[in-house]
């Protein structure tokens, strides 16, 4: 190796960048007077893309690797500084670092309450919040759209319009789901995708991608939650009685380190709302064994048979006789016989027919 070739081994710059911090999502290596000497090795690790800035210009943009920078390696630079006729010396020009790792763990919430329509309650306010995690894929229009010159670009600076966004599509998607209050805990991962593919698009336009937005809670106003919580309650008690005696009992219990005459007036309420509870009770059911105890009417299961001639019909009951008589067909001197009878009888002489005949008047006088 010659004296040359050892100054110049002098001057190689080895140009890198390790991210020690958490929410740097864009970096600019320093280089005093922005002069890189040719031949420098770069390197560029995984979750990182490298972009190259001369004269104003996105020049090259290489992805992980070691790169030494020379004509073959470096096309579009070496066109913007001639290397191809043979220049060789240091050249200015600006590198940047991109980190497009996720990001995950960001906050997003409804600073004010989202409206919305429910079948069960009316309108409602809603509250929510969640996080979301995004990633640079798109160097270029990153750079263009959202960081420009900013030589260390951390999430801070871009987080507040992307939770704007994705707050100002929540409040759309859950005004329009239609889906009840109280079925929507049942549906966060639903809501989670659907904003997602909703938001998604708009993420692109600044060269970032949404992965993952999480609903984490959508809540009532306090006031609504209160009644909500009364009226799980009263379906909880079940027995008023036994719950109004366990309430009685706690309350004497929370006044042991109060006066004798606060425990005598505990103790003679509860003793009066147990009497009256007794009582109704006791009502209750001597009304319900005094119903218990009186017997249903008899059956009327009379049955008849009736001859018209030499024919026999039956059993027939009170009401199918009725009904024989009304049309013609139960006669007085029909034949009737049912069970405990020696004989046929007619049925003008069987006093519980009788009643069943049409009147007859009685013969005239002579």
């Amino acid at each position: 190796m010659g004296l040359w070739d050892k100054l110049m081994g002098e001057f190689i710059d080895v140009i890198e960048w390790i991210d020690d911090s958490n929410d740097t999502m864009v970096y600019r290596f320093p280089r005093h007077g922005n002069e890189i000497k040719y031949g420098a090795k770069l390197t560029v690790r995984e979750s990182q893309m490298a972009v190259f800035v001369n004269e104003g210009e996105i020049a090259d943009i290489l992805g992980p690797g070691m790169y030494e920078l020379e004509t073959r390696n470096l096309p579009l630079l070496s066109t913007l500084q001639h290397w191809d006729h043979g220049f060789s010396s240091p050249f200015k020009a600006e590198v940047y670092f991109f980190n497009t790792r996720q990001f995950v763990n960001l906050k997003w919430g409804t600073r004010n309450p989202v409206m919305a329509r429910d079948s069960e309650f009316g309108a409602v306010r809603l509250r929510a919040f969640g996080t979301y995690a995004m990633r640079i894929t798109d160097t270029r229009q990153f750079m263009l759209e959202i960081m420009g010159t900013d030589g260390h670009f951390v999430v801070d600076e871009i987080s507040d319009q992307l939770r704007n966004l994705i707050v100002t599509r929540f409040s759309t998607v859950v005004a329009q789901s239609g889906i009840p209050v109280l079925d929507m805990a049942a549906n966060y991962e639903q809501f989670s995708q659907f904003v997602t593919e909703k938001i998604a698009p708009e993420f692109q336009a600044y060269g970032l991608e949404l992965t993952q937005i999480l609903v984490e809670n959508i809540s009532l106003p306090d006031a609504v939650e209160e009644a909500l919580d009364k009226r799980t309650s009263m379906g909880m008690v079940g027995d008023l009685d036994q719950y109004l005696k366990y309430q009685t009992a706690e309350s004497l219990g929370k006044s042991e380190g109060n006066s004798g005459l606060d425990m005598g007036m505990g103790m003679a309420m509860a003793g009066k709302m147990a009497d009256a509870f007794d009582r109704s009770s006791n009502s209750d059911s001597s009304h319900s064994h005094d119903q218990a105890a009186t017997p249903p009417p008899l059956p009327n299961d009379s049955t008849w048979y009736i001859a018209n001639g030499q024919q026999q019909s039956g059993p027939h009951s009170m009401q199918a006789l009725q009904q024989l008589a009304a049309q013609g067909e139960l006669q007085p001197s029909t034949l009737v016989w049912q069970a405990g009878m020696p004989d046929w009888q007619a049925a003008s002489e069987v006093g519980e027919l009788a009643a069943l005949l049409p009147s007859q008047p009685p013969p005239l006088p002579q």
